[in-house]
This record gives structure tokens, sequence and C-alpha cells, in this order.
């Protein structure tokens, strides 16, 4: 016999959307239960996305900066053995830094009191869903429903996933590094995992359909990274096509037409993510679509009364951070608060090398206006970024503010470790500063962000150190 419940919330999905709004239900006191499918809570960002992928790609620095002290002429005056890596304990030390990471959002929703339920959610109506558990079934129906389902690979139908072509999910959890790994896509995914696979010695080559690398960034940003591949041998195929694989041979068409084979031990796939609308029961909830996502409002709020979407389900930008704080906005909404999902901006990072950071407008947005102050400063002129080693890359800080008020309207940065600037970026263009308040604010010295704080000088016509 199929077992009811009945409750206030039921949030579907336990992705960084999901259970931050499963934790913000609870501390407001509302009745919620939260329904996952996967393995381990958190989702695709703890699972097989942000969590992993970074432990990875630091194993991999590690692995490079121990593989320069073994060359002949060391780094820094350190030498060392030729390094050796196996990939697999460097995979089962990724997997148990996931494992704390469960643990502790299994912690964090037991303790706001929230009942998670491990099984596959499908919906008979806006409001109920059946769900197939390893206990049998259970019907839930809920005054309030948030929808977090995510999103999910887009897989290539002459390339489809399996074998030797693989995702991202698969990438980070390989036994040994491939010899030859050719790359499909060169979006932050292909390349952060890419970049990480050369330094723990595969030989890598990127197939990217568009002109140049990472298109929806603009070039002087994309630049530093491209010159960090060609100085590492990757071989960059832009313009060109991947075609089926076979026999250990993808089949390409370059920029000019040309056919040719890439050598692969493995092929990883990375053109995008969509959002995960199959298989649920969506098409019985009478929401109504933008597009391939769930259209919400400035609530978030979809179009059937009570039922709600955050997170990748609702398109771009597919940030972790956007779905977290979508959650917290519709759980106080749900407790009767007044809020709206309104941010001024939603920073991005890139995990290449060099790093990248994006917040507000680009140059390419405010490309034929005259009304801005652009203003550049290098991480060349910093003397912590030459201190550690990340001063000669052709990092930067770069300013973009109005010329009548000088409100920051953007800020960009590229550069290794410029990733911990992203939050001091978004938190300066969120409260409304204008360039006088970075300028006025005393930089720690000797640190990475003296360079916002001298790119902001410079705007304002009298940065110190150029």
């Amino acid at each position: 016999m199929t077992q009811t419940l009945k409750t206030k919330v039921l949030i579907i999905g336990a992705g960084t959307g999901g259970y931050v709004a499963g934790i913000r239900c609870g501390q407001l006191g509302l009745e919620t239960v939260l329904v996952d499918a996967s393995p381990g809570l958190g989702g695709t960002c703890l699972n097989v996305g942000c969590i992993p992928s970074k432990a990875i790609i630091h194993a991999a620095g590690k692995y490079e900066t121990v593989a320069k002290a073994a060359s002949d002429a060391g780094t820094l005056g350190i030498t060392a053995s030729t390094p050796a890596i196996d990939l697999s304990k460097t995979v089962e030390w990724k997997d148990g830094v996931v494992r704390k990471l469960n643990a502790g959002v299994a912690a964090l929703l037991k303790k706001a009191k929230v009942k998670v339920i491990k099984g596959w959610a499908e919906f008979s109506d806006a409001k109920t869903c059946t769900v197939k558990t390893d206990d049998g079934d259970i019907r839930l129906a809920a005054e309030h429903v948030i929808l977090a389902t995510g999103s999910e690979p887009v897989e290539l139908p002459f390339l489809p996933f399996g074998g030797d072509v693989i995702s991202s999910t698969e990438a980070l959890s390989l036994p040994e590094v491939p010899k030859k790994l050719v790359v499909v896509g060169g979006g932050y995914i292909g390349l952060e995992l890419g970049i990480a696979f050369r330094k723990l010695g595969a030989e890598v080559a990127i197939v990217e359909m568009a002109e140049r690398i990472l298109p929806l960034y603009d070039k002087a940003l994309t630049d530093p990274v491209a010159k960090w591949l060609e100085k590492h041998g990757v071989q960059l195929l832009l313009g060109a096509r991947a075609g089926g694989f076979g026999d250990g041979r993808l089949n390409v068409t370059d920029k000019d037409g040309n056919p040719m084979q890439l050598e692969a031990d493995k092929v990883l796939v990375t053109v995008g993510r969509r959002a995960r609308t199959q298989g649920w029961g969506l098409e019985n909830m009478g929401v109504a679509m933008n597009g391939p996502f769930v259209k919400i409002d400035e609530r978030c709020a979809t179009s059937m009364k009570n039922v709600w979407a955050i997170g990748d389900l609702t398109g771009e930008p597919m940030l972790a951070h956007k779905g977290s704080a979508q959650g917290e906005v519709v759980a106080e909404i749900i407790a009767g608060h007044d809020r709206v999902f309104d941010p001024t901006t939603i920073a991005a990072v890139c995990f290449t090398e060099p790093e990248i950071v994006s917040a507000g407008l680009g140059p390419d947005d405010v490309k034929g206006r005259d009304d801005v102050i652009q203003a550049v400063f290098p991480f060349a002129a910093i003397g912590r970024a030459l201190a550690i080693e990340a001063g000669e890359d052709g990092g930067f800080v770069r300013v973009i503010a109005s010329k009548t008020d000088h409100r920051l309207l953007g800020v960009q940065a590229v550069g290794q470790h410029v990733s911990e600037l992203s939050n001091s970026f978004a938190q300066m263009l969120e409260m409304g500063a204008v360039l006088e308040d970075v300028a006025g604010t005393i930089h720690v010295h000797p640190t990475l962000g003296e360079a916002f704080h001298e790119a902001s000088l410079r705007a304002l016509g009298h940065a110190i150190h150029i």
C-alpha cells in the first residue's frame, strides 16, 4: 500500500539551490520534505561539479609544481625527484572530500528538521507526486512546491556518452591519466579539466566551434589562458567541428573545412549543460516554459500558484550560488516575508590557468558608449603577485564605471588566484559603490586585491604604482 504524506513545503532536488531552500524553510519553522535521487546530497556542484573539479585542479597544480622542481633547472631553487601520480588515489582523496560535505549537508538538514526522502519523484499534478524509494512508493502532497532539479551535460548525437566518450562526471573519476585526451568544447568546463589533465601529463587537444576559447568572455580576459595553452603544448583547434569517434580516433573538420583525425584515449565532451526537465512529470504540472527553462518571475514563482523554481532549471547563469540565493528568497516568501530575487550582479569564475572573474558589465556590453570610464591595472605591478609567481602571465584587474557619477558598472580580472577577489567585486557592485569608495578603502599590502584599488585609482586619473 502506498504511503501518503502531506507537507507545507516539498522540494525536489538537493543541490545547492534545493538544500539551501530546505535549510532556510526549516529555520523559518516551515514543515518541509526534500526529495532527491542522487547517491549523495548536494547535487551536481558538490558531487560531480564545482567541488570535485576544484579538488582535481588543486591536485594537478601540486603535481605541476613538483614536476617543475624535478626539471633540470628546478624552480625557485627547489629541486625534486621525478614525480609520479596514482590518479586512483587522487580520486579517492577527492571522493573523501565529497563524502565529508555530503555528511555536512545531511547534518544541516537534520538540524533544520527537514525530512529527506531518497528516491525519484514523478508529479501527477502541480502539487502531488509519487516517490519511488527502496522501501516502496510514497505519495506526497504539498501546499508549496520548490523545483530545484538542476541540469545535466549535453550529449552530442554523434558522440553519445559511453566507453571512451565521457562527460565531466566520468572525467572526475578516471582511474588513470589518459595519455591522449581530446576535449570537445572550449567553454569553462572543458578548459578547466583540459588544463588540469595537461598539468597531470596528458597530451591534450581542444576542439571548439567558435573562433576563440571561452566565447562568453571578452578577448582580453581569455588571451592569458590561450597563451598558457600554447606555452604548454595544448593543441587548440578553433572554428572546428568534431565528428564521430572510433578505433581511438576522433574525426574533426578544421576551420578551413579539411577533414582530420585526432588520436584519443578519451574524448571529453563539454558542449554545455541543459536543464533537467525530463522524467519527473514536469509536463503534468501546468507551468509555463521560457524555451528549455521553467519560466519564473522576480519572486521565482512559476505560472502555477505556489509552485516555485530555482537554480539551473530557470536558465542562465547556471551557477550554484545563484540557485542558493534563489532558494533563500523562496523560503522567505513562503514564510510571509516580502522578498524578490533582483541581484545587481552574479559574479562568475573560470578556474582555468590563469583564473578569470567577471562581475557586472564587460567591455562588450558598453562598446560604443562615451559615458563610461574603463581602467586596467596589471598584476605585473603588484608586489604580492610577483612574490607568488602570479605577475608574468598577462593578468590584470579592470574596472568599468559611469563617467558622470563614477558608479561601478563592472569589474573583471584574469590571473592566478583571482577567484578570491570575486566576492569583493560583487559586493562593491551590489552596494552601488563608486570609484571613490574603492579608492578610499585602505587595501591590505601585500595582496592581489591591491590591483582592484589601483585600477580604481587609475580610472580616477591618479594610480600610484604605474
